[in-house]
């Protein structure tokens, strides 16, 4: 493929699907060395030790938005340029945007290693044994903050391009590491700062390689790569309330856990974040298809506004349809499947979070659509501020709720925020793109229909019974997409902009 056709963000319904498929085997098949890795991991190391490495697992994907907005910035800033006469201004934009980004990585990183003590012996509840072997662990990981930021800058570079080909090409090896390097650990050490060591080469060497690509992505950069003063005020314009949902969002995602931390132990840190591994892996629905949109929705909701409300409105149907059926499984078979996995002890303690936790990220899923849209529209000031409101709310709730129920309790004000957060974004959505109003009252009924099919298999008892309405629901539910499909394209094509030959 030629650059010129790899940069052009060719929006048919193939393109779409492929792009999106790409993206969802990158970032689901880890899944299937974790699902082997992860009991291993439990027995090797106890559970204390292994609820320490799960909130390492979480720092390392909440740090990695810790770059003031400036990754998410850049896709959308290249995404408008690429196929216009602007597409000079790519290699300043890429230069200074990773150069913030790095920076950025580095001051947090020493912020990191300076609350390390304080937070370990100060706030989280861990066996004194294991104190030191934490305190070490998150000092490595302040050395991996900038590596971790600087990769998801060099992502939303090849994203802009639509180069999902390559960024799955890495995000796969990445994801299969996270589990697998403290596996490769595990006979030879139990030493937590080990484990981080091993995920710290793995996030230096992933770094390298996405910066090999984008350099030979954008040919430019060989003797154009540059920084420039007038750039950081777009990138910081935009990225500045991203900062405040990369920050203020995620810290509601994880949150959860570190108060269980804090009230319990880590023992219930894992027996909370197991079940919360799984099922938020769902996500990986919404965000593989919206990785591709995003892009899409930058540079054309105002020159292709009807073909962009045609995207979002099918959008919306395809994560319906294809998140129910999962989520009814994990609900109907959560206990079952716990126990084989990971023992009674833990599917006793998890099953109901497991249920909880799953009827929230349906809800979720649905959320991630007008979220993509309200960013795509420049307007990130939307979520930040609706964040800002929520975080008081939610801290309230959260902290009542799990020294109520415990963590339970937790994942019931999860899944209240989530459903508040859904409401608001549809209607953020409905007043930034003309027109979506009427996919989303057409869509509407569809969404309490699904909570209650999916809620419904938690009272279910025999597994006959089991079997039989999670298959129906699920042919019923691939039906629906057969026949939508097959009645109008589920995305259609939209005008390509014209793109400008490769220089």
């Amino acid at each position: 493929m030629s650059r010129s056709e790899s940069s052009a963000a060719s929006t048919d319904g193939r393109r779409i699907v492929y792009h999106s498929l790409l993206n969802f085997v990158g970032s689901g098949s880890p899944l299937l060395v974790a699902v082997f890795a992860i009991p291993l991991l439990i027995r090797g190391m106890g559970t204390d030790r292994f609820g320490v490495l799960t909130l390492v697992w979480v720092l390392i994907g909440y740090l990695s938005f810790l770059d003031l907005g400036v990754g998410r910035a850049l896709t959308k800033l290249i995404a408008e340029r690429v196929n216009t006469p602007r597409r000079r201004e790519v290699p300043v934009l890429v230069g200074t945007g990773l150069g913030m980004m790095f920076c950025f990585g580095v001051v947090g990183g020493v912020a990191i290693a300076a609350l390390a003590s304080w937070f370990v012996r100060g706030v989280l509840t861990i066996p004194e044994p294991l104190q030191d072997e934490t305190i070490h662990a998150f000092l490595l990981l302040s050395v991996a903050l900038p590596f971790v930021t600087l990769t998801t800058g060099l992502r939303g570079v090849l994203e802009a391009y639509h180069r999902f080909d390559l960024v799955n090409a890495l995000r796969v090896p990445m994801g299969v590491f996270t589990f697998a390097g403290p596996l490769l650990v595990l006979p030879f050490s139990h030493s937590l700062p080990m484990f981080v060591a091993v995920l710290l080469a793995g996030r230096v060497i992933a770094c390298g390689a996405h910066w090999w690509l984008v350099w030979r992505v954008i040919p430019e950069l060989r003797t154009r790569f540059s920084m420039a003063r007038r750039v950081v005020q777009p990138l910081l314009r935009f990225g500045g309330w991203m900062t405040v949902s990369n920050t203020v969002g995620p810290l509601m995602v994880y949150f959860d856990r570190f108060l269980i931390g804090a009230l319990f132990s880590v023992s219930a840190v894992a027996y909370y974040s197991t079940p919360y591994e799984v099922v938020t892996k769902l996500w990986l629905i919404p965000g593989a298809l919206l990785s591709v949109l995003f892009p899409m929705f930058s540079a054309g909701l105002r020159q292709h506004r009807p073909q962009m409300v045609a995207l979002f409105g099918h959008a919306i149907l395809t994560v319906l349809l294809l998140v129910t059926p999962i989520a009814l499984f994990l609900v109907t078979f959560g206990e079952a499947g716990l126990m084989v996995w990971v023992g009674e002890e833990f599917a006793r303690n998890s099953t109901v979070v497991l249920q909880w936790l799953a009827v929230g990220v349906l809800i979720n899923c649905l959320a991630h659509i007008p979220f993509t849209v309200v960013q795509s529209a420049g307007r990130p000031d939307l979520t930040a501020k609706l964040h800002l409101c929520e975080v008081p709310f939610y801290m309230a709730a959260l902290w009542w709720l799990t020294l109520r129920y415990g963590i339970e309790g937790a994942a019931i004000a999860w899944v209240l925020r989530v459903a508040v957060d859904m409401l608001v974004l549809y209607g953020m959505a409905a007043r930034l793109l003309p027109g979506s109003g009427a996919w989303i009252r057409r869509l509407a009924p569809a969404l309490p229909l699904a909570l209650l099919i999916t809620a419904s298999g938690a009272v279910l008892h025999s597994p006959a019974v089991k079997l039989v309405y999670v298959s129906v629901v699920t042919l019923s539910a691939l039906m629906l997409v057969w026949a939508v499909g097959a009645r109008r394209p589920v995305f259609q094509p939209v005008a390509e902009a014209p793109q400008e030959a490769a220089s």
